[in-house]
């Protein structure tokens, strides 16, 4: 069985550096000491020369086919490389103009889009999302009326973790995934929870594209892409496709090595995670912000939305000890916090489970920052070389080994939160045989996930899922417990499913583990007849 690993990394899980307090982007790039100046060239330089061995290093450790970096440094791209194979058993290289997905740096992006429009004049951070985007609800009129572009965009709606996810793996359209989305129960208070979501913080973006009558795929390419000369990004899953030289995504087989399994479709939540480009493209990208929105002389966004994006709105997790322990913070798209020399540092990273890891970093008074892209799922590695680059261009060394940390942090994170430890492959030890077969056939529904079939055919059970009822073999397991593998980026390892037999002797509830995270996954026989 392949392993898959969540979105987000961290020594501390969803955060790298930052900022406190607001700022504009007329202070955004504050002048260092020039003492402290002197010392970062000196250290910058060094770490420059060593970033080829650092990255091979890290790949041959991680096992990572391919990894794309880029730097820049005082407005200046330093660094442009690529490092081995598009794909596995090929020989086509990776190279500067290699096109990656980039996940959920795809976040920043979008806020940084959001803030360009919001400069312009068109909505606000604090606009009502509902006035906008009226097919957007949450399960509380109040908090429908309430939540606020800046809410779902700092994540902190109080829709569940990655609501919506799996409801797009298996198969349901935008609208239907925005709509499904009032049908979740809020987790925790409005505005004091922080649960990281894509489709929340893309209906805030689709909502600012609704305001700016046009579609969010457009208004990216024509106020950010174009304007940045990005002429290889794109938010369109077409245009990564359609790119002869574009990284190809690999997953961890069985033995351990890297190899393609599916092809990640994320253009239902593009805003969030839906961003293809080059390292070439992001320097521009990453020097237009460290410029404060301008590149070049041209101001492409204005200072101020723009630095509404890196201002700390939320805690993700607040600190056990806050006499000792850091407080990081997330912004709008961005993880912001303090770094140990007490400069400011932003970041996002992205992962798909499915092969993609990528990291955004940079640190405004060094004026320096780098972009890493990779071609296999998350394992830390694309992470470990921008902080430990980070670390060798402002102290001169690496504080940790980052990837030994950071590949036991997803190692541990790689098994999915429906995975019991069950082994499927051996008999418990209160086995029972099932009713027959008939007892579990027919359809079960909930609001959530609407109409789950189960059939008889070749002899077993076939579970039907998504709007298409596409069809899944299920495996007996003990009594009225069968087993699937369930599709798409949110899954990685069987899911249980649980009859509940009724007084009739036939099912009249079923339990699906692969859909019951926040307790949705139990759906009851639908009602046949007039």
């Amino acid at each position: 069985m392949h392993q898959r690993t969540p979105w987000q990394f961290g020594i501390n899980r969803r955060k790298l550096f930052g900022v406190a307090g607001a700022i504009g982007a007329s202070s955004f790039v504050a002048p260092a000491r020039a003492a402290q100046t002197g010392l970062w060239d000196a250290h910058i330089a060094t770490a420059l020369d060593g970033l080829d061995d650092l990255v091979a290093s890290l790949m041959e450790r991680s096992g990572v086919p391919g990894i794309a970096v880029g730097v820049v440094h005082r407005d200046e791209v330093v660094h442009l490389a690529g490092y081995g194979v598009r794909e596995v058993g090929k020989p086509e290289p990776i190279d500067p103009d290699t096109v990656f997905q980039l996940a959920s740096v795809s976040k920043g992006m979008a806020a940084t889009t959001v803030a360009a429009v919001i400069g312009d004049g068109v909505a606000g951070w604090d606009a009502p999302v509902h006035e906008l985007y009226p097919e957007f609800e949450l399960s509380e009129p109040w908090t429908t009326h309430a939540v606020t572009v800046r809410d779902l965009f700092c994540h902190r709606s109080g829709l569940p973790e990655h609501a919506g996810d799996i409801l797009e793996d298996l198969g349901y359209s935008l609208d239907d995934v925005i709509h499904r989305l009032r049908f979740y129960d809020p987790v925790g208070p409005f505005r004091d929870t922080y649960n990281y979501t894509n489709f929340g913080l893309s209906a805030a973006a689709y909502a600012v594209a609704r305001a700016a009558g046009i579609e969010w795929n457009d208004l990216a390419e024509t106020r950010l892409y174009q304007p940045l000369g990005m002429t290889s990004t794109s938010s369109r899953f077409t245009d990564y496709m359609a790119h002869e030289n574009r990284a190809i995504p690999h997953i961890r087989l069985e033995d351990g090595s890297f190899g393609f399994f599916q092809q990640r479709q994320p253009d239902a939540q593009t805003p969030a995670g839906g961003v293809s480009s080059n390292v070439r493209d992001m320097t521009q990208y990453v020097r237009m912000l460290l410029g404060g929105g301008v590149l070049d002389g041209e101001e492409i966004v204005d200072a101020f939305a723009l630095g509404e994006t890196f201002r700390p709105h939320i805690a993700p997790e607040r600190p056990a000890n806050p006499a000792v322990d850091r407080t990081s913070f997330y912004g709008l798209g961005w993880n912001v916090s303090i770094d140990n020399q007490g400069q400011m540092r932003f970041n996002h990273s992205g992962a798909f489970s499915l092969g993609a890891a990528t990291v955004v970093s940079f640190i405004p008074a060094a004026e320096l920052g780098i972009i890493v892209l990779s071609n296999g799922l998350p394992v830390g590695a694309v992470e470990a070389i921008a902080l430990s680059f980070l670390d060798l261009a402002t102290t001169g060394e690496v504080a940790f080994d980052y990837y030994a940390i950071l590949s036991q942090v997803f190692a541990a994170a790689l098994a999915p939160p429906y995975d019991h430890g069950i082994d499927f492959d051996t008999q418990p030890a209160d086995f029972t045989d099932h009713l027959p077969l008939a007892a579990y056939a027919g359809d079960f529904e909930n609001d959530l996930y609407g109409t789950v079939g189960v059939a008889e055919l070749d002899g077993g059970l076939t579970l039907e899922l998504g709007p298409d009822r596409t069809p899944f073999p299920m495996r007996h397991y003990a009594g009225d417990r069968f087993s699937f593998e369930p599709p798409g980026e949110n899954a990685g390892a069987p899911s249980l499913v649980t009859f509940t037999i009724g007084p009739t002797g036939s099912a009249d509830r079923i339990t699906i583990d692969y859909l019951n995270k926040e307790g949705h996954g139990t759906l009851t026989r639908a009602m046949t007849g007039a």
